[in-house]
């Protein structure tokens, strides 16, 4: 009997992770058998996180959808019959064609982070919604908020070289958990610590990086802003500045100085749950760093009303102390606007057929199901549903069902598993895992571009997602030479081809299957100012803001539901909830594998032992998590890693997988933020109770 041969292909984590990891699959005889994370790549280190250790179970599970199906129950009952790849595009050619004829705007794309390349997740896609007149699905439903608030002071999503943090004496971790969620950016904060600094950890409750960490602050949820303008307050009344980096590369600073002289840590006390003296103590050890302090924030804390000033108020921080002068030092929320991606020519918004007749209408996705349920002028009639399970993500999740179910609602769903978005589906389309297609990747946490070799052939009949569009316009008579496109076409033109970042790329990619962005190493973007706004400097009086008619100072924008805020809802639902990233979850993603559902167990709710005392509450027993939206249920852990007044609910289960067939976002709020339209799945108040 002959050996089996096997080769070894790069690959590209394709998950919403700041590590975008690369990865070596070893393939024998047609079939992955190996997979791990690329040695030579500096970032990855050659280790993966305990989900992606195991992607090939992703891959060839026994779930894995591999034929296209048409729905033949009721919506939600996911009840399919087989059908041919011809079958189904002809169908959802014939619907989209009629729906159009009338209004185009009637049919909805709606996708986000199931994958993050830049072929598969952010270009024929758009192309085709784009030639079609679809509506245009505005992409908040994670980050807009916070991006927002931190391009309007720093100007683009560029921070700290997330490579040298190990340069800082003082690091603040604020709304981030990087054990479970940044491990490759975790292990250098560790290395920083090795070499003597010292961590505090800013977060509700007590994360596995709490634990961790020096200090845990736990500042109750929506008032990031007020500790950070607390913050600035005790910096500039007690001088505690670099007044040569405020005067040279800042703007605004004489506003500040007379906006914050009234949110002193006293006030910022009743807000935030903390000792004003806590707060204090916090802005004096980070003036006592320097320009040896890094703040490593992530985008759990803009999930509520405030959270894009939140953002920005942090974001002011390092400018004061000059910690920007230093490599590693400052702030780091995402690396993404280093890359220079041309977004123009990725998505072609040029092909828009008719914007005189149909003016270009923009759906907020986080607010699809009140969108499904109430839009109008035209009311959405389709939707085609791709990397993303809204049924579980998405927030309001009893109006999200009820909008899925309308009979009259035409839906498509291109997936990999039968998630709870895909039991509401009439066309049921198969898709490729990361090891069945081509891609390009960029990173939000790091500074290396990487390109994804298939390694396999496409399992069953699944499709990729470019392909999909490809056939789909075809099929509607689209002849426009962007719709045909190879993937590796669009890819060669992801980057702009004179820009100094990308040189040298594209040889790289090909050799290594990764390459840093063309920037020194180590990277101090702020050193000697050069902010990409448009005064050219960190902006505490925003141009930007003030061109959109907004408040340009930072100032305090409370949470909607919160008991300091409205103690009359308080009285109700005396409980903020959060739901954090489920360790062995990648938001929904992994979240039906045999695996990590064993390792997470079941649906749990973290309690104060002394809110669970007043309550009645016992460890283990099932609660009723529930408000006016509506309830879910949940294991009891009684344990003092929540805060008093705060519940945790670890995220996000899938509703079919789930007890009583609902999940955390049966009780959260479609509300949206102060800037980006973003999401408020931490600002939501609750009662417990014994189910």
């Amino acid at each position: 009997m002959c050996a089996a041969t096997s080769t070894t292909v790069r690959a590209a984590c394709p998950h919403d992770c700041p590590d975008t990891c690369a990865m070596e699959v070893t393939v024998a005889d047609g079939r992955a058998v190996k997979l791990r994370g690329a040695a030579d790549m500096p970032f990855t280190h050659g280790a993966l996180c305990t989900k992606v250790a195991h992607y090939l179970e992703r891959v060839y599970s026994e779930q894995r959808l591999l034929h296209p199906m048409k729905r033949i129950g009721a919506k939600g009952e996911g009840r399919f019959t087989r059908i041919s790849w011809d079958e189904a595009l002809d169908t959802i050619a014939q619907r989209f064609s009629a729906i159009a004829a009338e209004d185009p705007r009637a049919i909805l794309p709606y996708s986000y982070a199931g994958t993050m390349g830049l072929v598969h997740s952010a270009s024929m896609d758009r192309r085709f919604f784009h030639r079609l007149g679809a509506s245009r699905l505005d992409r908040t439903i994670c980050a807009s908020a916070g991006a927002y608030g931190w391009k309007a002071t720093i100007g683009a999503s560029i921070g700290a070289d997330p490579e040298a943090v190990a340069c800082a004496r003082l690091i603040l971790i604020w709304g981030a958990n990087p054990v479970v969620s940044n491990v490759h950016g975790w292990h250098h904060l560790q290395e920083a610590k090795r070499r003597g600094a010292r961590l505090v950890c800013i977060d509700p409750w007590r994360s596995q990086t709490a634990d961790k960490c020096d200090l845990h602050l736990a500042p109750l949820p929506g008032s990031d802003g007020a500790l950070a303008l607390a913050m600035m307050q005790v910096l500039i009344a007690e001088d505690r500045l670099d007044h040569d980096y405020v005067a040279r590369h800042t703007t605004g600073f004489a506003e500040l100085r007379e906006r914050v002289r009234e949110y002193t840590p006293e006030w910022a006390a009743t807000l935030t749950g903390l000792p004003a003296q806590a707060i204090r103590q916090l802005a004096r050890d980070y003036a006592a760093a320097g320009h040896h302090s890094l703040i490593r924030l992530n985008y759990g804390l803009n999930r509520h009303a405030g959270g894009g000033m939140a953002v920005r108020n942090i974001a002011c921080l390092p400018a004061l102390t000059g910690a920007w002068r230093q490599p590693g030092c400052g702030a780091l929320l995402s690396t993404s606007g280093n890359f220079p991606v041309d977004q123009h020519a990725l998505e072609r918004p040029d092909l828009y057929p008719d914007p005189v007749r149909f003016p270009p209408r923009t759906i907020n996705m986080s607010t699809i199901g009140r969108d499904l349920l109430e839009a109008s002028d035209p009311p959405i009639r389709a939707i085609y549903v791709y990397n993303a399970n809204p049924l579980a993500v998405a927030p309001d999740g009893n109006r999200v069902r009820q909008g899925f179910a309308r009979e009259d609602l035409f839906c498509v769903v291109h997936e990999l598993f039968q998630t709870d978005t895909a039991d509401y589906a009439d066309i049921l389309l198969p898709a490729t895992t990361q090891l069945e297609h081509f891609d390009l990747h960029t990173a939000y946490g790091h500074l290396y571009a990487l390109r994804n070799t298939p390694a396999i052939a496409p399992l069953g009949e699944a499709k990729p997602n470019s392909e999909v569009f490809r056939l789909l316009a075809q099929r509607l008579g689209f002849d426009d030479p962007a719709l045909r496109d190879s993937d590796q076409a669009v890819a060669a033109a992801a980057f702009g081809p004179r820009d100094p970042r990308a040189l040298g790329l594209s040889d790289a990619l090909e050799a290594h299957g990764w390459a840093r962005l063309n920037l020194p190493r180590p990277f101090a973007p702020f050193a000697a100012g050069q902010f990409p706004t448009p005064s050219g400097k960190c902006e505490f009086f925003s141009q930007t803001l003030a061109a959109a008619g907004l408040d340009p100072l930072p100032t305090w924008h409370p949470p909607r539901e919160s008991a300091p805020v409205d103690p009359a809802r308080a009285a109700h639902y005396p409980l903020a909830l959060i739901s954090p990233p489920a360790r062995n979850f990648l938001n929904s993603s992994f979240a039906n594998l045999p695996r990590f559902v064993a390792e997470e167990g079941a649906p749990r709710l973290l309690m104060h032992p002394h809110d669970a005392a007043a309550r009645a509450l016992c460890e283990g027993g099932t609660v009723r998590i529930y408000n006016d939206r509506g309830e879910f249920r949940a294991r009891l852990t009684v344990t003092d890693r929540a805060r008093t007044g705060v519940v945790v609910s670890p995220s996000i289960w899938w509703r079919k997988l789930s007890p009583d067939g609902c999940n955390v976002n049966a009780v959260t709020s479609d509300a949206v933020a102060d800037f980006g339209g973003g999401a408020c799945f931490y600002d939501c108040l609750v009662q417990v109770a014994r189910a």
